[in-house]
């Protein structure tokens, strides 16, 4: 086991984000580590923290275990694009491995549209690639509906976490669902993110109301969303905090930022505390 903390804090907070086993210690040294690709499980590399972590950046040492499937030398291409990232992301003193992660796979993901990068062998039956699905991705696009009117408040960063709340009208508790679906379908980095936090209060015809709310992994923020909702006495209206986790834990304070992030994007969609009518108050409109 690692006497390191700081490295013994990190490796708890990204097996908790991805799989349970995504950073794990190797059994014959206390420094190197197995480094599964949460987006890639079929690769796991090998990774050497030295005593000084996070002072000093992680060493990439090359492939651990490359699953059938996977085309020759695709291996050592993905631990290139690794260790070109890691050199970019490394700041003395911080966590690093999320955003190695994170930043990872947005560069495989690159290197496959681009065509340098056919993680699955040809004679496979993988899926077709990025590139040759994109007429299939405008479909499922236009499946999900119209842009939703979202209103954005500024993004909040907290030891490398990025919380951004957004707003939008809605009428119904199938127009939230859609807005959702809309959302997640056409803004990638969001579908990647930590958390989408949810809540809506909506009034429907014949005095019935209508109030929800997902926590989507980040325990018990759903409720104090919608808890918020309640106490400023808004209505016909959705909300969804997004978090990209940084690699810090922040404990309690995380739900403090996001009530922040929330009420914020409100006001600045015009609902404000006293709009006990449920509707707008003219509030300043924030834009993409």
């Amino acid at each position: 086991m690692t006497t390191n903390s700081s490295l013994a804090d990190e490796t708890t907070s990204i097996n908790s984000i991805y799989d349970h086993d995504t950073l794990s210690l190797c059994s014959d040294s206390a420094n190197i580590f197995s480094l599964r690709l949460p987006y890639l499980a079929s690769i796991t590399l090998r990774i050497e923290f030295p005593n000084e972590y996070p002072e000093k950046p992680p060493r990439i040492l090359g492939t651990e275990s490359v699953g059938e499937g996977i085309g020759k030398g695709i291996g050592q291409q993905v631990v290139g694009i690794v260790r070109r990232v890691l050199e970019r992301v490394f700041r003395e003193g911080e966590a690093c491995i999320f955003d190695l992660l994170e930043e990872s796979r947005e560069e495989i993901e690159k290197a496959e549209e681009q065509g340098t990068l056919r993680i699955h062998d040809e004679h496979d039956n993988a899926p077709p690639q990025i590139a040759e699905s994109a007429s299939a991705s405008s479909a499922a696009y236009e499946d999900v509906g119209p842009e939703p009117p979202w209103i954005l408040a500024p993004p909040v960063t907290e030891k490398k976490s990025v919380f951004l709340a957004r707003v939008a009208p809605a009428t119904s508790p199938a127009v939230a669902k859609r807005y959702i679906r809309h959302l997640l379908a056409t803004d990638k980095k969001v579908a990647r993110a930590t958390h989408n936090i949810t809540a809506w209060r909506i009034r429907g015809a014949n005095g019935a109301s209508y109030q929800d709310c997902d926590d989507d992994g980040e325990t018990a923020a759903g409720g104090r969303v919608l808890h918020l909702m309640q106490l400023m006495d808004v209505w016909d209206v959705m909300i969804v905090v997004t978090r990209w986790y940084g690699g810090v834990l922040l404990g309690p304070d995380r739900f403090r930022i996001i009530n922040s992030a929330a009420r914020e994007a409100l006001v600045l969609g015009g609902w404000s505390e006293k709009g006990k009518d449920g509707g707008k108050e003219g509030g300043k409109k924030g834009k993409r």
